[in-house]
Protein backbone atom coordinates (compact mmCIF):
# COMPACT_ATOMS: atom_id res chain seq x y z
CA UNK A 1 0.00 0.00 0.00
CA UNK A 2 1.98 3.13 -1.38
CA UNK A 3 0.77 6.08 0.94
CA UNK A 4 1.61 10.30 0.13
CA UNK A 5 2.85 10.51 3.63
CA UNK A 6 5.75 8.69 2.76
CA UNK A 7 7.47 11.06 0.92
CA UNK A 8 6.93 13.80 3.62
CA UNK A 9 8.31 11.56 6.29
CA UNK A 10 11.74 11.37 3.75
CA UNK A 11 11.59 15.08 3.71
CA UNK A 12 11.20 15.22 7.87
CA UNK A 13 13.83 13.00 8.11
CA UNK A 14 16.46 14.87 5.12
CA UNK A 15 15.76 18.36 6.44
CA UNK A 16 15.36 17.87 10.24
CA UNK A 17 18.39 15.40 10.86
CA UNK A 18 17.15 14.26 14.19
CA UNK A 19 16.14 18.06 15.46
CA UNK A 20 12.91 16.95 16.04
CA UNK A 21 10.61 13.97 16.26
CA UNK A 22 7.80 13.57 14.33
CA UNK A 23 3.90 12.20 15.10
CA UNK A 24 1.63 10.56 12.80
CA UNK A 25 -1.86 10.92 13.90
CA UNK A 26 -4.77 9.93 12.83
CA UNK A 27 -8.09 7.69 13.50
CA UNK A 28 -7.83 3.60 14.11
CA UNK A 29 -6.97 1.57 11.25
CA UNK A 30 -6.20 4.33 9.18
CA UNK A 31 -2.54 2.54 8.61
CA UNK A 32 -0.60 4.62 10.64
CA UNK A 33 2.04 1.72 12.06
CA UNK A 34 1.92 0.27 8.60
CA UNK A 35 2.97 2.74 6.60
CA UNK A 36 5.84 3.80 9.62
CA UNK A 37 7.06 0.42 10.00
CA UNK A 38 7.58 0.24 5.88
CA UNK A 39 9.24 3.56 6.44
CA UNK A 40 11.61 2.18 9.10
CA UNK A 41 12.58 -0.50 6.86
CA UNK A 42 13.66 0.95 4.02
CA UNK A 43 14.66 4.08 5.27
CA UNK A 44 17.40 2.69 8.42
CA UNK A 45 19.71 0.60 9.35
CA UNK A 46 18.09 -0.89 11.82
CA UNK A 47 14.96 0.11 14.33
CA UNK A 48 12.25 -0.31 17.46
CA UNK A 49 9.09 -0.26 17.52
CA UNK A 50 7.92 -0.34 20.66
CA UNK A 51 4.21 -1.14 20.99
CA UNK A 52 2.68 0.57 23.76
CA UNK A 53 -0.51 -1.38 22.73
CA UNK A 54 1.72 -5.01 23.89
CA UNK A 55 4.82 -3.92 25.73
CA UNK A 56 4.95 -5.06 29.45
CA UNK A 57 5.97 -2.90 32.29
CA UNK A 58 9.77 -3.09 31.94
CA UNK A 59 9.78 -1.49 28.61
CA UNK A 60 7.50 1.63 30.31
CA UNK A 61 9.67 1.30 33.43
CA UNK A 62 12.84 2.68 31.25
CA UNK A 63 10.66 5.73 30.27
CA UNK A 64 9.74 6.13 34.46
CA UNK A 65 13.37 5.78 35.91
CA UNK A 66 15.93 5.46 33.27
CA UNK A 67 15.48 9.01 31.39
CA UNK A 68 18.48 10.64 33.56
CA UNK A 69 20.94 7.85 32.40
CA UNK A 70 20.23 7.65 28.66
CA UNK A 71 23.36 5.54 27.93
CA UNK A 72 21.72 2.69 30.18
CA UNK A 73 18.25 3.41 28.68
CA UNK A 74 19.45 2.69 25.45
CA UNK A 75 21.58 -0.42 26.60
CA UNK A 76 18.42 -1.88 28.32
CA UNK A 77 16.18 -1.06 25.34
CA UNK A 78 18.74 -2.94 22.78
CA UNK A 79 18.87 -5.68 25.23
CA UNK A 80 15.32 -6.00 25.33
CA UNK A 81 14.01 -5.64 21.92
CA UNK A 82 17.74 -7.71 20.89
CA UNK A 83 18.43 -5.14 18.53
CA UNK A 84 21.75 -3.39 18.06
CA UNK A 85 21.15 0.98 17.59
CA UNK A 86 23.53 2.86 15.25
CA UNK A 87 23.97 6.68 15.81
CA UNK A 88 22.35 8.86 13.47
CA UNK A 89 21.17 5.26 11.62
CA UNK A 90 18.59 4.09 13.57
CA UNK A 91 14.85 5.19 13.90
CA UNK A 92 12.89 4.21 17.20
CA UNK A 93 8.85 4.44 16.81
CA UNK A 94 6.68 5.15 19.61
CA UNK A 95 3.64 3.22 18.35
CA UNK A 96 0.31 4.17 20.14
CA UNK A 97 1.82 6.38 22.08
CA UNK A 98 -1.20 7.92 23.45
CA UNK A 99 -1.66 4.61 25.61
CA UNK A 100 1.81 5.67 28.08
CA UNK A 101 1.77 9.59 27.83
CA UNK A 102 5.28 9.56 29.62
CA UNK A 103 6.88 8.08 26.32
CA UNK A 104 5.70 11.04 24.60
CA UNK A 105 6.70 13.76 27.24
CA UNK A 106 10.36 12.04 26.96
CA UNK A 107 10.70 12.80 23.38
CA UNK A 108 12.06 16.22 24.54
CA UNK A 109 14.96 14.86 25.92
CA UNK A 110 15.60 11.98 23.72
CA UNK A 111 15.99 14.28 20.82
CA UNK A 112 18.08 16.63 22.43
CA UNK A 113 20.46 13.83 23.19
CA UNK A 114 20.39 13.23 19.38
CA UNK A 115 21.71 9.95 18.72
CA UNK A 116 18.40 8.42 17.13
CA UNK A 117 15.59 9.52 15.13
CA UNK A 118 12.18 9.43 16.80
CA UNK A 119 8.11 8.55 15.17
CA UNK A 120 5.37 8.48 17.73
CA UNK A 121 2.35 7.27 15.98
CA UNK A 122 -1.46 7.71 17.52
CA UNK A 123 -5.16 7.74 17.68
CA UNK A 124 -7.50 10.34 20.43
CA UNK A 125 -4.04 11.47 20.52
CA UNK A 126 -5.05 15.40 21.66
CA UNK A 127 -8.00 14.62 23.72
CA UNK A 128 -7.35 16.22 27.30
CA UNK A 129 -7.24 12.73 29.29
CA UNK A 130 -3.94 11.74 27.50
CA UNK A 131 -1.82 15.04 27.93
CA UNK A 132 -3.32 16.39 31.13
CA UNK A 133 -0.17 15.26 33.17
CA UNK A 134 2.60 15.78 30.77
CA UNK A 135 4.77 18.59 29.31
CA UNK A 136 3.84 18.38 25.77
CA UNK A 137 7.19 18.57 23.56
CA UNK A 138 7.78 21.39 21.23
CA UNK A 139 10.69 19.28 19.78
CA UNK A 140 7.54 17.44 17.59
CA UNK A 141 6.24 17.82 14.12
CA UNK A 142 3.00 17.08 13.65
CA UNK A 143 1.69 15.13 10.21
CA UNK A 144 -2.54 14.13 10.03
CA UNK A 145 -2.76 10.72 8.14
CA UNK A 146 -5.96 10.57 6.76
CA UNK A 147 -8.12 7.52 4.91
CA UNK A 148 -6.21 6.67 1.81
CA UNK A 149 -7.02 9.53 -1.15
CA UNK A 150 -8.36 8.52 -4.89
CA UNK A 151 -4.73 8.60 -6.50
CA UNK A 152 -3.57 5.80 -3.09
CA UNK A 153 -6.83 3.85 -4.11
CA UNK A 154 -5.66 3.70 -7.64
CA UNK A 155 -2.22 3.15 -7.11
CA UNK A 156 -3.95 -0.24 -4.73
CA UNK A 157 -5.62 -0.77 -7.65
CA UNK A 158 -2.75 -1.37 -9.80
CA UNK A 159 -3.69 2.15 -12.01
CA UNK A 160 -0.34 4.16 -12.29
CA UNK A 161 -1.76 6.34 -15.34
CA UNK A 162 -5.50 7.74 -14.37
CA UNK A 163 -4.74 10.24 -12.18
CA UNK A 164 -1.79 12.28 -13.93
CA UNK A 165 -4.47 12.34 -16.81
CA UNK A 166 -7.05 13.86 -14.65
CA UNK A 167 -4.79 16.31 -13.23
CA UNK A 168 -3.48 17.31 -16.75
CA UNK A 169 -6.89 17.93 -17.79
CA UNK A 170 -7.84 20.31 -14.18
CA UNK A 171 -4.76 22.14 -15.15
CA UNK A 172 -4.99 22.79 -18.59
CA UNK A 173 -8.83 23.09 -17.92
CA UNK A 174 -10.07 19.86 -20.72
CA UNK A 175 -12.37 17.37 -20.71
CA UNK A 176 -11.10 14.18 -20.32
CA UNK A 177 -13.86 12.92 -23.18
CA UNK A 178 -16.36 10.75 -22.75
CA UNK A 179 -14.76 7.04 -23.19
CA UNK A 180 -11.76 8.40 -19.96
CA UNK A 181 -14.56 10.32 -17.81
CA UNK A 182 -16.80 7.39 -17.56
CA UNK A 183 -13.98 5.10 -16.52
CA UNK A 184 -12.70 7.44 -14.54
CA UNK A 185 -16.34 8.30 -12.41
CA UNK A 186 -16.02 4.19 -12.48
CA UNK A 187 -13.29 4.15 -10.68
CA UNK A 188 -14.54 7.40 -8.47
CA UNK A 189 -17.57 5.21 -7.53
CA UNK A 190 -15.84 2.00 -6.16
CA UNK A 191 -13.57 4.34 -3.89
CA UNK A 192 -16.59 6.36 -3.22
CA UNK A 193 -18.27 2.96 -1.74
CA UNK A 194 -14.95 1.22 -0.84
CA UNK A 195 -13.21 4.43 1.04
CA UNK A 196 -10.15 4.85 1.91
CA UNK A 197 -9.36 2.70 4.87
CA UNK A 198 -6.25 0.30 3.74
CA UNK A 199 -7.90 -2.81 5.36
CA UNK A 200 -11.12 -2.56 3.06
CA UNK A 201 -9.23 -1.21 0.38
CA UNK A 202 -6.46 -4.78 0.53
CA UNK A 203 -9.55 -6.95 0.86
CA UNK A 204 -11.66 -5.66 -2.47
CA UNK A 205 -8.57 -5.35 -4.52
CA UNK A 206 -7.66 -8.78 -3.94
CA UNK A 207 -11.17 -10.77 -4.03
CA UNK A 208 -13.29 -7.60 -6.07
CA UNK A 209 -15.91 -8.62 -3.68
CA UNK A 210 -18.00 -6.07 -1.66
CA UNK A 211 -19.33 -8.55 0.84
CA UNK A 212 -15.94 -8.90 2.28
CA UNK A 213 -14.46 -5.14 2.24
CA UNK A 214 -17.87 -4.36 3.89
CA UNK A 215 -17.07 -6.77 6.65
CA UNK A 216 -14.06 -5.34 7.50
CA UNK A 217 -15.48 -1.78 7.23
CA UNK A 218 -18.21 -3.11 9.85
CA UNK A 219 -15.30 -4.22 11.96
CA UNK A 220 -13.78 -1.04 12.17
CA UNK A 221 -17.09 0.40 12.90
CA UNK A 222 -17.35 -1.77 16.01
CA UNK A 223 -13.47 -1.08 16.75
CA UNK A 224 -14.49 2.93 17.07
CA UNK A 225 -17.65 2.11 18.96
CA UNK A 226 -15.91 0.27 21.40
CA UNK A 227 -13.40 2.85 21.57
CA UNK A 228 -16.10 5.49 22.63
CA UNK A 229 -16.93 3.24 25.27
CA UNK A 230 -13.57 3.16 26.88
CA UNK A 231 -12.23 6.97 25.85
CA UNK A 232 -14.63 9.06 25.73
CA UNK A 233 -15.05 9.17 30.26
CA UNK A 234 -17.55 11.11 31.60
CA UNK A 235 -19.95 11.65 28.20
CA UNK A 236 -19.90 8.51 26.46
CA UNK A 237 -23.63 7.94 25.75
CA UNK A 238 -23.67 11.58 24.07
CA UNK A 239 -20.66 10.65 21.70
CA UNK A 240 -22.62 7.26 20.94
CA UNK A 241 -25.55 8.50 20.34
CA UNK A 242 -23.65 11.22 17.88
CA UNK A 243 -22.36 8.45 16.47
CA UNK A 244 -25.02 6.33 15.65
CA UNK A 245 -27.06 9.64 14.28
CA UNK A 246 -24.59 10.20 11.33
CA UNK A 247 -26.16 9.03 8.73
CA UNK A 248 -29.79 10.02 9.81
CA UNK A 249 -28.31 13.75 10.42
CA UNK A 250 -26.63 13.98 6.71
CA UNK A 251 -29.66 12.67 5.25
CA UNK A 252 -31.32 15.39 5.76
CA UNK A 253 -31.30 17.96 2.70
CA UNK A 254 -29.13 20.70 4.41
CA UNK A 255 -27.12 18.04 6.32
CA UNK A 256 -26.70 20.41 9.39
CA UNK A 257 -26.85 18.13 12.59
CA UNK A 258 -29.56 19.07 14.36
CA UNK A 259 -29.13 18.04 18.41
CA UNK A 260 -32.62 18.03 18.87
CA UNK A 261 -33.03 14.62 17.17
CA UNK A 262 -30.56 13.31 20.17
CA UNK A 263 -33.25 14.73 23.03
CA UNK A 264 -35.80 17.34 22.58
CA UNK A 265 -34.22 20.61 24.31
CA UNK A 266 -30.79 19.81 23.78
CA UNK A 267 -28.19 22.72 23.73
CA UNK A 268 -24.36 23.12 21.92
CA UNK A 269 -23.23 23.48 25.00
CA UNK A 270 -24.45 20.09 26.41
CA UNK A 271 -23.08 18.32 23.35
CA UNK A 272 -19.92 20.46 22.55
CA UNK A 273 -17.66 18.29 24.19
CA UNK A 274 -19.03 15.16 22.49
CA UNK A 275 -19.16 16.58 18.56
CA UNK A 276 -14.84 17.53 19.45
CA UNK A 277 -14.46 14.46 20.88
CA UNK A 278 -15.63 12.76 17.78
CA UNK A 279 -13.62 15.44 15.72
CA UNK A 280 -10.23 14.91 18.10
CA UNK A 281 -10.12 11.22 17.08
CA UNK A 282 -10.60 11.94 13.32
CA UNK A 283 -13.33 9.69 13.23
CA UNK A 284 -15.47 12.77 11.79
CA UNK A 285 -14.87 15.78 10.15
CA UNK A 286 -16.94 18.90 11.28
CA UNK A 287 -17.64 21.57 8.82
CA UNK A 288 -18.77 25.11 10.36
CA UNK A 289 -21.09 28.08 8.79
CA UNK A 290 -19.19 30.88 8.10
CA UNK A 291 -21.52 33.69 8.70
CA UNK A 292 -19.86 36.33 6.19
CA UNK A 293 -17.61 34.70 3.85
CA UNK A 294 -15.00 37.58 3.13
CA UNK A 295 -11.07 37.33 4.01
CA UNK A 296 -10.93 34.84 6.81
CA UNK A 297 -14.00 32.20 6.95
CA UNK A 298 -12.41 31.15 10.42
CA UNK A 299 -13.32 35.03 12.23
CA UNK A 300 -16.97 34.59 10.82
CA UNK A 301 -17.32 31.06 12.05
CA UNK A 302 -20.90 29.56 13.71
CA UNK A 303 -19.69 27.16 16.18
CA UNK A 304 -23.21 26.36 16.80
CA UNK A 305 -24.35 25.61 13.16
CA UNK A 306 -22.16 22.71 11.51
CA UNK A 307 -22.35 19.68 9.52
CA UNK A 308 -20.63 16.34 10.66
CA UNK A 309 -19.42 14.05 7.89
CA UNK A 310 -17.37 10.76 8.65
CA UNK A 311 -13.95 10.90 8.15
CA UNK A 312 -14.09 7.94 5.95
CA UNK A 313 -17.00 7.69 3.05
CA UNK A 314 -16.94 3.77 2.87
CA UNK A 315 -17.19 3.79 6.50
CA UNK A 316 -20.03 5.89 6.35
CA UNK A 317 -21.94 3.59 3.35
CA UNK A 318 -21.52 0.78 5.79
CA UNK A 319 -22.78 2.67 8.59
CA UNK A 320 -25.76 4.01 6.62
CA UNK A 321 -27.05 0.70 5.00
CA UNK A 322 -27.12 -1.76 8.24
CA UNK A 323 -30.47 -2.96 8.49
CA UNK A 324 -29.62 -6.20 7.90
CA UNK A 325 -26.20 -6.47 9.19
CA UNK A 326 -24.66 -5.90 6.28
CA UNK A 327 -24.70 -3.68 2.79
CA UNK A 328 -26.44 -6.00 -0.02
CA UNK A 329 -24.62 -6.58 -3.09
CA UNK A 330 -28.04 -5.20 -4.80
CA UNK A 331 -27.21 -1.63 -2.80
CA UNK A 332 -23.24 -1.94 -3.95
CA UNK A 333 -24.30 -2.26 -7.59
CA UNK A 334 -26.80 0.63 -7.34
CA UNK A 335 -24.09 2.98 -5.39
CA UNK A 336 -22.06 1.76 -7.77
CA UNK A 337 -24.34 2.70 -10.95
CA UNK A 338 -25.19 5.98 -9.61
CA UNK A 339 -28.63 4.56 -9.11
CA UNK A 340 -29.66 4.64 -5.49
CA UNK A 341 -31.43 8.32 -5.76
CA UNK A 342 -32.77 8.31 -1.92
CA UNK A 343 -29.01 8.47 -0.31
CA UNK A 344 -26.50 9.14 -3.06
CA UNK A 345 -26.44 12.96 -2.21
CA UNK A 346 -25.41 12.66 1.09
CA UNK A 347 -22.36 10.23 0.38
CA UNK A 348 -21.54 12.84 -2.36
CA UNK A 349 -21.21 15.18 -0.25
CA UNK A 350 -18.86 13.66 2.58
CA UNK A 351 -16.78 11.97 -0.09
CA UNK A 352 -15.71 15.69 -1.21
CA UNK A 353 -15.70 16.76 2.48
CA UNK A 354 -13.07 14.18 3.08
CA UNK A 355 -11.09 14.86 -0.08
CA UNK A 356 -11.14 18.36 0.90
CA UNK A 357 -10.03 17.85 4.31
CA UNK A 358 -7.13 15.28 3.47
CA UNK A 359 -5.68 18.23 0.67
CA UNK A 360 -5.29 20.70 3.91
CA UNK A 361 -8.18 22.55 3.71
CA UNK A 362 -10.70 23.63 6.92
CA UNK A 363 -14.15 23.21 6.08
CA UNK A 364 -16.92 25.71 6.11
CA UNK A 365 -20.44 26.33 4.14
CA UNK A 366 -22.55 29.40 3.91
CA UNK A 367 -26.32 29.27 4.95
CA UNK A 368 -28.64 32.09 5.48
CA UNK A 369 -32.30 31.15 6.39
CA UNK A 370 -33.89 34.59 6.06
CA UNK A 371 -37.79 34.38 6.24
CA UNK A 372 -37.68 38.17 5.31
CA UNK A 373 -35.62 38.05 2.07
CA UNK A 374 -35.85 35.43 -0.78
CA UNK A 375 -32.45 36.57 -1.88
CA UNK A 376 -30.70 36.47 1.32
CA UNK A 377 -32.10 33.23 1.50
CA UNK A 378 -29.23 30.49 0.24
CA UNK A 379 -26.86 27.51 0.81
CA UNK A 380 -23.52 26.94 -0.22
CA UNK A 381 -22.21 23.28 0.09
CA UNK A 382 -18.54 24.39 1.11
CA UNK A 383 -16.59 27.51 0.80
CA UNK A 384 -12.59 27.39 0.14
CA UNK A 385 -9.58 30.32 0.80
CA UNK A 386 -7.30 31.05 -1.66
CA UNK A 387 -3.37 29.93 -0.51
CA UNK A 388 -2.26 33.86 -0.25
CA UNK A 389 -5.33 36.06 0.45
CA UNK A 390 -5.71 40.07 -0.98
CA UNK A 391 -8.21 42.61 -0.27
CA UNK A 392 -11.03 40.93 -2.53
CA UNK A 393 -11.73 37.57 -4.45
CA UNK A 394 -10.02 35.27 -2.50
CA UNK A 395 -13.45 33.11 -1.35
CA UNK A 396 -14.47 30.01 -4.02
CA UNK A 397 -17.92 28.73 -3.58
CA UNK A 398 -18.40 24.53 -3.96
CA UNK A 399 -21.68 23.12 -4.88
CA UNK A 400 -21.96 19.61 -5.39
CA UNK A 401 -24.27 17.84 -7.35
CA UNK A 402 -24.86 14.11 -7.16
CA UNK A 403 -27.18 13.70 -10.00
CA UNK A 404 -27.30 15.05 -13.75
CA UNK A 405 -30.41 17.21 -12.97
CA UNK A 406 -29.62 20.14 -11.04
CA UNK A 407 -30.36 23.61 -10.21
CA UNK A 408 -27.99 26.75 -9.46
CA UNK A 409 -29.94 28.88 -7.23
CA UNK A 410 -27.78 29.31 -4.53
CA UNK A 411 -24.70 30.05 -5.90
CA UNK A 412 -26.40 32.66 -8.54
CA UNK A 413 -27.38 34.08 -5.39
CA UNK A 414 -24.13 34.26 -3.70
CA UNK A 415 -22.56 35.64 -6.72
CA UNK A 416 -24.55 38.50 -6.77
CA UNK A 417 -24.50 39.21 -3.21
CA UNK A 418 -20.56 38.22 -2.78
CA UNK A 419 -19.18 39.40 -5.94
CA UNK A 420 -16.61 41.83 -4.34
CA UNK A 421 -15.32 38.50 -2.21
CA UNK A 422 -15.67 35.62 -4.73
CA UNK A 423 -12.48 33.68 -6.50
CA UNK A 424 -13.95 31.09 -9.07
CA UNK A 425 -17.22 29.69 -8.48
CA UNK A 426 -17.50 25.54 -8.39
CA UNK A 427 -19.74 22.81 -9.40
CA UNK A 428 -18.69 19.12 -8.98
CA UNK A 429 -20.37 16.68 -10.26
CA UNK A 430 -20.96 13.70 -12.06
CA UNK A 431 -20.12 15.61 -15.55
CA UNK A 432 -16.80 16.25 -17.24
CA UNK A 433 -15.03 19.41 -16.88
CA UNK A 434 -16.55 22.47 -18.17
CA UNK A 435 -17.04 26.28 -17.96
CA UNK A 436 -19.86 28.32 -18.57
CA UNK A 437 -21.23 31.81 -17.70
CA UNK A 438 -17.94 32.15 -15.33
CA UNK A 439 -18.53 28.89 -13.52
CA UNK A 440 -16.35 25.66 -13.53
CA UNK A 441 -17.68 22.61 -13.42
CA UNK A 442 -15.59 19.87 -12.51
CA UNK A 443 -16.11 16.23 -12.42
CA UNK A 444 -16.05 14.75 -8.71
CA UNK A 445 -12.73 12.88 -8.97
CA UNK A 446 -10.81 16.35 -9.09
CA UNK A 447 -11.65 17.95 -6.32
CA UNK A 448 -8.59 16.60 -4.56
CA UNK A 449 -6.93 19.57 -6.66
CA UNK A 450 -9.16 22.76 -5.67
Amino acid sequence: MRRKIYDRLLQWKKKNDGKSAVLVQGARRVGKSYIVEAFAKAEYRSYILIDFNLVDTQVRDLFLYDLNDLNTFFLKLATYFNTKLYERQSLIVLDEVQLFPRARSAIKYLVADGRYDYIETGSLISIRENVKDILIPSEEDHINLYPMDFEEFLWAADNETMMGLIQNCFENKRPLGQALHRKAMDLFRQYLIIGGMPQAVKAYISSHDFDEADQVKRRILDLYRNDIRKHARGYEMKVEAIYDELPSQLKNQNRHFKLSSLKEGARFDEYKDALFWLSDAMIVNHCYNSTEPGIGLNLNRDRTLLKCYMGDTGLLVSHAFDEKGIVSEEIYKKLLLGKLEVKMGMIVENIVAQMLTASGHKLYFYANSSRDDAQARMEIDFLIAKNRIFSRHNISPIEVKSSKNYTLSSLKKFRRKYGEQMHIPYVLHTGDLKEEDGILYLPLYMTSFL
